[in-house]
């Protein structure tokens, strides 16, 4: 394995040389280009489906280009942790000394788990070294004009099927956003009822050298993908004319994955990102399209109440990051063991077995992803999860439905039900029925929906 350290020393640049667009008729297909000289160069390639097939002039748009030249930007950190090189040189674009900040700060956050579970000591001052001597980008600034309806990004879990059905309320042209798609983002669309002719899918290929540097030893890990999505998806809201773009993040992901700390799995899912990002485009980009996220005001445990009262999608739903390539939940991962657990008080224990193909709560050796999930160890997983108290009230109120009823308790549940901390997290298992947080960018019609379907049209003081 490389080091850090050695990796600066032997690598001290990273370039963001230029990235090339192709307008053709059904796709603009948009190529980067990165090195990392004396190791090598790197074409990772976009493609974004046209609303029709009329040429854009993207090189006249200074609006495009901005939204191109930003996704770049974000691309970049995927090739540059590699080898961590000291200094990053922008070379297509230009950057204000506010800007330059801003992007540090995504990648230093963003890239905090990286650094802590590859043991890097890095601080957010002298990680990276971000130049940008570059002239300004060419052409002249086009707002979207007369935009209308809402893009939906579409990542096959319950989170953006709660969000189609919120948003099917709201009498907006909808279109959903996939990239890459696969069976459960395709099927979500499906049983939504919404016409697959609206969804839209952009297609993202890796430079396939980061992936073989990866097996070579070169350093790798976590990114943040979730900024991925709000560049492209900007871009794609651009191309087809939309005013909104709906995320489907929610409150529980402003949670630190490890305790005390900044380092967060789920950073560009948090609040910050979000209202970061918000700022940013109508700063820099200025292209009118509002992004936000739906279920921002939500906890986990209200989403997983709300999504049990829609059964079409639970069957083909799928979250497991371990079964993916499959399309399937493999049943023994953190990330299967938490969706399991907060759907358990709204669906029943033999429906959740059918669902994920084993009963998870029988399986003793998932007991240290129990312990993490419910904040008996300093770390969560590492996987988009929700916060430890949800958790252990979403278990409270399971061990006292089972119990009430006369059902046996299975192993991890029996295992809980004997510590300390069933005693200290059982008064609290009611906390989340109401919970609300304020820190939202909902447009007030959008609150309206949320606050009906969720609130019963009364948000909590």
């Amino acid at each position: 394995m490389k080091t850090y350290e050695s990796c600066r020393r032997e690598f001290p640049v990273f370039l963001y040389k230029n990235y090339t667009v192709e307008d053709e008729n059904s796709e603009l297909r948009v190529t980067y280009h990165f090195e990392i000289p004396g190791l090598s160069s790197f074409d990772p390639v976009w493609r974004f489906p046209k609303k029709d097939t009329i040429p854009l002039q993207a090189e006249g748009n200074l609006t495009l280009q901005k939204m191109l030249f930003g996704l770049g930007m974000v691309e970049l950190i995927s090739y540059w942790k590699i080898a961590c090189p000291p200094e990053v040189r922008v070379q297509c674009g230009p950057l204000s000394p506010e800007q330059i900040r801003w992007w540090k700060d995504l990648y230093f956050l963003g890239l905090g788990e990286f650094f802590y579970t590859n043991g890097i000591q890095a601080d957010s001052d002298t990680f990276m070294n971000l130049r940008a001597d570059a002239p300004e980008l060419p052409g002249v600034p086009r707002p979207a004009s007369e935009a209308d309806g809402c893009l939906i990004p579409i990542g096959g879990g319950k989170d953006s099927a709660c969000t189609i059905e919120l948003l099917k309320k709201s009498g907006l042209k909808l279109k959903t956003y996939i990239i890459n798609p696969r069976g459960a983002t395709l099927e979500t669309v499906r049983v939504s009822g919404l016409s697959i002719d609206d969804s839209i899918h952009a297609g993202r290929t890796l430079d396939r050298r980061m992936l073989e540097l990866n097996q070579e030893g070169y350093l790798n890990g976590h990114t943040p993908f979730s900024a991925l999505v709000a560049f492209s998806s900007l871009i794609t809201a651009y191309l087809h004319n939309l005013k909104y773009i709906a995320l489907s993040n929610e409150a529980s992901a402003n949670e630190s994955t490890v305790a005390g700390s900044t380092v967060n799995h789920q950073y560009s899912k948090s609040f910050k990102f979000e209202q970061d990002f918000h700022n940013y485009e109508k700063e820099y980009i200025q292209s009118g399209i509002y992004y936000f996220s739906m279920l921002r005001p939500l906890s986990e445990f209200q989403i997983a109440e709300y999504f049990s009262r829609h059964p079409a999608y639970h069957e083909v739903f799928r979250s497991c990051n371990v079964g993916s390539k499959q399309d399937i939940w493999c049943g023994h991962c953190p990330k299967c063991l938490f969706v399991f657990l907060i759907l358990s008080p709204f669906l029943s224990h033999s429906r959740l077995t059918e669902i994920f193909g084993t009963d998870m709560l029988e399986d003793r050796s998932m007991l240290e992803d129990f312990q993490k999930l419910t904040g008996l160890t300093e770390e969560k997983p590492f996987e988009c999860v929700g916060s430890r108290d949800e958790v252990n009230a979403a278990i409270c109120l399971t061990i006292e439905q089972m119990e009430t009823s006369g059902a046996a308790l299975p192993a991890l549940l029996k295992w809980y039900r004997a510590q300390p901390l069933f005693e200290s997290a059982f008064p609290h298992r009611h906390d989340y029925d109401s919970f609300y947080d304020r820190n939202h960018l909902l447009p007030s019609a959008f609150l309206k929906i949320l606050s009906d379907e969720c609130y019963g049209g009364t948000l909590p003081c």
